[in-house]
Formats: structure tokens, C-alpha cells, sequence
């Protein structure tokens, strides 16, 4: 057995969304110390709803991530129309599913590109490979801007959307729009054909561990996204209102993002649980992908969770190319277009509630919850980021990844690990909601 002593310290881990610490620690041998640190400055967005108007909460919402501003626009929004008792119209669901994919891709392909290949091609960052794959990096440059493009046409900007509120939107797409979009999706075509190519010829680590996966499921044909009770493959289904019996959230000393947990130590959201649990409901290519990349549930290899958004951007793509048609042959009903007034949304009764919305974002389930008085002002709120359900997991991933390795150098163990984490997405800075207050007396 090897006696080795290993200190790992990695300060603010590379290509990850926000600030995080990795710390290991094996002394003769045996696993001392295993942490992912979050510090991270807490938010306070929470704090920031109280007092304000319901109609507000999906701008101020947005503010949270710049590259989930639409998932959280759109939990945002469904808490509050489930609080005032508001039901979307179906065209508005559609466009809310369209929106919902364009940022799926968006974050997507800037997760495989950017964030992961640099590790499956042994460089530091994707910077060299401007020089060594320049058609590659142009290729997911391409893509991104084709998906912001297509936000900026549908809300008005991807980052911190516009026209998407409470109730539907307050400006709707026109045909020439429909067209627009169209074009660019369905050129957006050949461009997913390589990066399915690309992927396919990508070798992941082997490393395996048995986990708890949640997501959103539904007893319809759809791929659960926007709308669905929460289920787990333990067996676990509740309604959304139950969100917190699903999360449990507990603090650990260390981080400033919570933890969670269900029926065992930990669980795991986002791509790789959504295909454990909806792979029967991804299009029909996004399965061939799923077979092509050696793709099937329960897949239990942490490291495919790309994989699995490769799986996800395919069927994004080919739904949203299904939505757009859609639109165009049943014509958009214009009436349905929000008119604002200076204090609140036409047409819109307001009243006390308690509203929670579920979606799905790029990294897991989201949940906002709001509650509001009988004039609509948010008295309470709490947003649960899919990182921070995360953040647990990939701790006792790694309390299990380190023994298999420690036939490695230091160098080869501290890649295995930052890899590891990088492959959850991690999007450090929503996840952080706590703060430590320690009160002395004088």
C-alpha cells in the first residue's frame, strides 16, 4: 500500500464560473482532508425581493447569472404566476421552451468548447488552441453568437432578457422573426454534426460512483425542461411545492453555498441526471448522439455529465427547429402581447400567495419560491442554485476518485480532480447564500 503524503491546494480553480478552492490532504496513505471550498461572497438576492413587487422579480432575478439570466428569469416568472394563480397560454409556453433551449445551447457548447476540451486535449485553456484547432474554436464562437443572436430576436438581450414577464411576453416575434431564427437554426445544423464528430473521437476518464440523480419528470412525451413534479432514480417524486423536502439544505463550515441532500449523503442535477431520467424522451437524434458517445442510463461516470449536455444540445437544437415551425404554420396570436403600465401589468389580478418555480437550467433543477402580500409585494423569498445541490456530490466524488489514484504523481491527481469538478459546470457565484455572522458582546 502507498504511504504517500499528499497536500493539493488549488486556489480559484481555472475555467470554472466563480471562486472555489480544492483541498486534499492524505497522510501515509489514507484520506485526511476532502473539500471543495466556496469563497465565494454571498449574494443576498433573497434579501434584495423583500419589499419589491412581484412584477419585478424576473429582472431582478435575471441579475444573477449572466449565463443563466433567462433559466432564472424563467423560475422567476413561475413562482410568481403560481403565486398570483396565473396559467400560461400555450403559445407562451412554447416560447418559453424555445427561450429555455437557446439557453441550454448557449451554455452548452461554451461548457464543451472552452471549459472541458482544453483538458481532453492537454492544454491549459483554449487559448492555444486558437493555434491548434482554430476551425474548433471558431466553430463554438459561431454557435454561441447564433444563440445569442437568436435571444436578443426573441426577449430582446440574452443577458438580463427584456421582454419576458409574468403573464407572457410584452413583445412577441414577428414572421420575419420566425424566418430569422429558422435560418439560423437549421444552419446551426452542420455545425452540431462536427462538434457530435468531435466529441465522439474524445476519450473521458474512467471513474465511476453510485449517486442519487434529480431532476424534473412529467408523464407526458416531452423532455421535461420547463414544466414537471421533481423525481429521483431512487424513486423519489414530489410536487415542485416540496422542493424543500427534496433539497434539505444544511451548512457546512467551509462554504458559503449550502449544501443538500435526499435519500442519501448527496445527489447529483443537471444533463447527465436529466438523461438518467428522460433519455426515453430526447429526440430521436439526440439518442443516436447518446449511442454514438457510448451514452445510457444509469450512467454513473460523473466526467459524462458532458456527454450528457453534448446529448442535450442536439435535442435543444432540434426542438427548437420543431417550436419555430410550429410557430410559423399556426401564426402567432399578437393579442396575447403584455401591455406595461407604470406600477403594474395589465390585466393581471394580484393577490397574496406563495409561488414556487422549478426549471430546469443548464447545471440542474432551479428553484425560486416567492410569497406576497394581498398588493403583490414579495414578503419572503429563497432560491435554491442547482451548483449548490451540487456541491456535496462532488465532494464525495472526489472522497472516492482520490484512493483509486494515488498511483499517480501530484500533477496527474490534481488535473484528475479539476477536471472532475469542472465536468458538474459548477457555477460558483449563484450557488453562494450564506453568510456567517459571529455577534460579540462588548
Amino acid at each position: 500500500m502507498d504511504k504517500r503524503n499528499i497536500n493539493i491546494n488549488v486556489e480559484y480553480l481555472t475555467r470554472v464560473e466563480g471562486h472555489g478552492n480544492i483541498v486534499i490532504n492524505v497522510k501515509e496513505g489514507k484520506l485526511d482532508t476532502c473539500r471543495l471550498d466556496i469563497v465565494e461572497a454571498p449574494r443576498f438576492f433573497e434579501g434584495m425581493l423583500r419589499g419589491r413587487s412581484i412584477f419585478e422579480a424576473q429582472h431582478i432575478t435575471s441579475r444573477i447569472c449572466g449565463i443563466c439570466a433567462c433559466g432564472h428569469t424563467l423560475a422567476s416568472i413561475q413562482a410568481a404566476e403560481d403565486a398570483l394563480g396565473i396559467t400560461p397560454t400555450e403559445q407562451t409556453i412554447k416560447l418559453r421552451r424555445l427561450l429555455l433551449h437557446l439557453e441550454m445551447l448557449d451554455s452548452h457548447i461554451l461548457h464543451i468548447y472552452l471549459l472541458v476540451a482544453p483538458d481532453l486535449l492537454g492544454v491549459k485553456s483554449f487559448v492555444p488552441l486558437i493555434n491548434s484547432h482554430n476551425e474548433v474554436v471558431r466553430r463554438a464562437l459561431r454557435m454561441k453568437k447564433t444563440c445569442n443572436d437568436m435571444c436578443d430576436i426573441l426577449v430582446g438581450r440574452h443577458v438580463h432578457p427584456i421582454s419576458a414577464i409574468v403573464g407572457g411576453f410584452t413583445k412577441l416575434p414577428g414572421q420575419s422573426d420566425l424566418d430569422a431564427m429558422l435560418g439560423m437554426l437549421k444552419r446551426m445544423r452542420t455545425d452540431m454534426d462536427a462538434t457530435v464528430e468531435l466529441a465522439a473521437k474524445l476519450k473521458f476518464p474512467e471513474f465511476e460512483r453510485d449517486t442519487e440523480y434529480v431532476a424534473l419528470v412529467n408523464d407526458d412525451g416531452e423532455y421535461p425542461l420547463l414544466i414537471g413534479d421533481i423525481g429521483s432514480t431512487d424513486g423519489v417524486r414530489m410536487n415542485k411545492k416540496d422542493y424543500k423536502r427534496i433539497t434539505n439544505e444544511f451548512v457546512v463550515p467551509y462554504s458559503s453555498a449550502k449544501h443538500a441532500r435526499l435519500s442519501r449523503e448527496s445527489y447529483a442535477v443537471g444533463a447527465l441526471a436529466r438523461f438518467n431520467l428522460n433519455s426515453e424522451k430526447l429526440h430521436p437524434k439526440a439518442k443516436e448522439v447518446a449511442t454514438a458517445v457510448g451514452l445510457k442510463p444509469k450512467c454513473i461516470n460523473p466526467y459524462l455529465n458532458t456527454a450528457a449536455q453534448l446529448v442535450e444540445s442536439v435535442h435543444c437544437l432540434e426542438d427548437a427547429i420543431s417550436i419555430v415551425e410550429d410557430l410559423k404554420n399556426t401564426s402567432l396570436h399578437y393579442d396575447e402581447e403584455i401591455v406595461i403600465g407604470l406600477n403594474e401589468q395589465s390585466n393581471i389580478p394580484v393577490r397574496a400567495g406563495n409561488g414556487v418555480g422549478a426549471v430546469e437550467v443548464p447545471r440542474g433543477i432551479l428553484f425560486h419560491n416567492y410569497q406576497t402580500d394581498e398588493n403583490g409585494i414579495i414578503t419572503n423569498a429563497n432560491c435554491v442554485i442547482p451548483t449548490s445541490q451540487n456541491t456535496g456530490n462532488i465532494e464525495y466524488d472526489m472522497m472516492k476518485l482520490v484512493p483509486e489514484i494515488l498511483d499517480k504523481g501530484d500533477e496527474e491527481i490534481t488535473l484528475a480532480i479539476e477536471m472532475l469538478v469542472r465536468s458538474y459546470d459548477p457555477c460558483i457565484s449563484c450557488s453562494t447564500h450564506l453568510l456567517n455572522i459571529r455577534f460579540v458582546n462588548k
